[in-house]
């Protein structure tokens, strides 16, 4: 920019992109989701750990943080791969939900993985979950940091 220009009003600033934003899908239906996805990829994966890798539940009781490493690999890297392909997971897919940036994208890897990670704390420390309940657009934490949330697929 030079001062003429501005000086003489024949300068104008750069505009930044607005990003467009659509209303995330409600809090029940991601709820269901969640719920789905818990039993048709989380409990299989539990069922495993515990009988199959550990033997028996006292086993996986004795060695938890080993056992919990054995559960959330697996668990991380088959939603990572279902949100990566498809945008959806299978309780994405029950409840016609897809997953995409505040650009209305198709979000990064990097984007699932902060997601996951950020949810699972959110998981662990239960008022960080109710924030989801107070904000205005009802997006979770793990919505804001990654930049992603979920949307009606049709």
């Amino acid at each position: 920019m030079r001062w003429r220009d501005a000086k003489k009003g024949e300068f104008k600033p750069k505009e930044k992109p607005k990003e467009i934003f659509i209303e995330a899908s409600p809090i029940i239906n991601r709820i269901k989701a969640f719920l789905t996805d818990s039993f048709m990829v989380f409990m299989p994966i539990i069922y495993v750990v515990f009988y199959v890798i550990m033997g028996s539940r006292e086993e996986f009781r004795t060695h938890m943080l080993q056992g919990w490493i054995y559960i959330l690999i697996p668990h991380y890297i088959i939603t990572t791969t279902f949100l990566y392909i498809k945008n959806q997971t299978p309780g994405y897919r029950a409840y016609d939900l897809k997953l995409v940036t505040f650009k209305q994208k198709k979000p990064t890897l990097l984007q699932i993985t902060v997601r996951y990670i950020i949810f699972t704390i959110t998981l662990l420390v239960f008022p960080l979950l109710l924030m989801t309940f107070f904000l205005p657009n009802k997006l979770g934490l793990h919505d804001l940091i990654s930049r992603t949330f979920a949307i009606p697929s049709k």
